[in-house]
C-alpha cells in the first residue's frame, strides 16, 4: 500500500531522528570530517542552507560546490560523497556519463519546483502568461540545458503556442549561469521561462509571473549518495535532513513545493 503524503512525512522524520541518536556520538568524535556535496547551480541555496544548519548542528563541515558540471567534476571524482541534479535527467544523465560512481540504491528525490517567467521588475511590457510571450517585439531568453531542457516547449504545447513563443526566443545559452550573465548585461530581454525558483536568487532584477499549476510544468531535485564516499552514514543522515519538515521549509522558501 503506497504511503500518503502525511504518513510518509512523518516516517522520514522519525527515520531522520533515529538515524541522529545513533550517529551523533560518533560525529562528536570526528569533528574534523567533510561532507564534499556537488551539482548543478538551480539548487544550491537551499541545498547549501541546508548544510550550513546541518553542519552547525552536528559540528561538521558540509560543502557544497555548484554551477556546470565542468567547473567541479574534477575534485568530486576524488572527493564527492554526494551527487545531486536540477532535474531526474540530469542525475540519470551524469550517472551515465560516469559510470559506478553513483551508488543507484540511494538515489532519492527531495522536492519538485514548478516553472515560471521572469520578467523585469516593474513587468514593464505587462507580461501575464504564455500568451503574451507571442507577441510581436517580445525579446524572450532561453537556457537550453541546465534543467532546463525542453522546459518551454512543455509548457507551450499545452496551450498550442509553441511556434509562437520559439519565434520570439532571440538568444538560447547552454547553462543559467550564462543566462544570468546575458539577463544583466542586456536588459532588451523582456522574459526567461525558467524556474520560479531563480526568481528568489535574482530577486533585484527579476518579477515573478507565475504559471496555474494545472498547466504548469515541474521538475524532481535528486540525489545519491557516491559509491567512493568515506562518510555515508553521514552522507544519508543529511539527506534526511533535508526530507524533514526543517529541511522542507528551507527549500519551500527558495521556491520549491
Amino acid at each position: 500500500m503506497v504511503l500518503q503524503p502525511i504518513k510518509k512525512l512523518m516516517m522520514k522524520k522519525i527515520l531522520y531522528t533515529c538515524m541522529a541518536i545513533l550517529i551523533v556520538p560518533a560525529i562528536a568524535n570526528a569533528q574534523t570530517d567533510t561532507l564534499y556535496v556537488y551539482g548543478p547551480g538551480g539548487p544550491f541555496a537551499p541545498i547549501n542552507e541546508c548544510a550550513q544548519l546541518f553542519g552547525k548542528k552536528h559540528n561538521i563541515v558540509v560543502k557544497v560546490t555548484a554551477g556546470p558540471e565542468a567547473n567541479w567534476i574534477g575534485d568530486a571524482l576524488s572527493n564527492a560523497d554526494i551527487i545531486f541534479g536540477g532535474a531526474e535527467y540530469m542525475l540519470t544523465s551524469f550517472a551515465l556519463k560516469h559510470p559506478g560512481m553513483i551508488d543507484s540504491s540511494t538515489r532519492t528525490e527531495l522536492y519538485k519546483r514548478g516553472a515560471a517567467i521572469l520578467v523585469r521588475p516593474g513587468n514593464p511590457k505587462h507580461i501575464k502568461n504564455l500568451a503574451d510571450l507571442t507577441k510581436k517585439g517580445i525579446r524572450i531568453l532561453d537556457v537550453n540545458g541546465a534543467g532546463q531542457f525542453g522546459l518551454w516547449e512543455d509548457l507551450a504545447g499545452k496551450q498550442n503556442l509553441i511556434e509562437e513563443i520559439q519565434r520570439n526566443i532571440k538568444t538560447s545559452f547552454e547553462n543559467t549561469a550564462l543566462g544570468i550573465s546575458a539577463w544583466k548585461a542586456d536588459t532588451t530581454y523582456d522574459a526567461w521561462i525558467t524556474y520560479a525558483s531563480w526568481h528568489y536568487r535574482l530577486k533585484d532584477i527579476t518579477q515573478l509571473v507565475k504559471i496555474p499549476t494545472a498547466i504548469n510544468v515541474y521538475r524532481g531535485t535528486p540525489i545519491a549518495i557516491t559509491n567512493r564516499s568515506a562518510h555515508k552514514d553521514l552522507s544519508e543522515l543529511f539527506i534526511n535532513f533535508m526530507l524533514s519538515n526543517d529541511g522542507h521549509i528551507i527549500f519551500k522558501k527558495w521556491g520549491w513545493e
